[in-house]
């Protein structure tokens, strides 16, 4: 099982601040898990939209999303972040 967390308005948006999820063995990067969170409803769908956008950390360190998820125990979903 992996942890997911969601921040900001992504978590709005799916409803919910973190779950446990088993990852299908074709998802293996980080793209292949923002494409396959699309497909498990429209809150999803509504979340991540535009998944270039989205930022992700596997075990609270940032990483791209051609990233491996091998080991990965958390991942983080978060928004675009803003500067200010």
């Amino acid at each position: 099982m992996t942890r997911l967390v969601y921040f900001a308005w992504v978590r709005e948006r799916i409803g919910k601040a973190e779950e446990e999820i088993r990852l299908p063995p074709a998802v293996v990067t980080v793209g292949d898990l923002l494409a396959h969170l699309k497909t498990l409803g429209e809150e999803y769908e509504a979340a991540l939209q535009f998944p270039e956008a989205i930022r992700v950390a596997i075990n609270q360190e940032h990483v791209g999303h051609r990233e491996p998820l091998a080991g990965a125990r958390e991942i983080g979903i978060f928004p675009p972040m803003t500067g200010g």
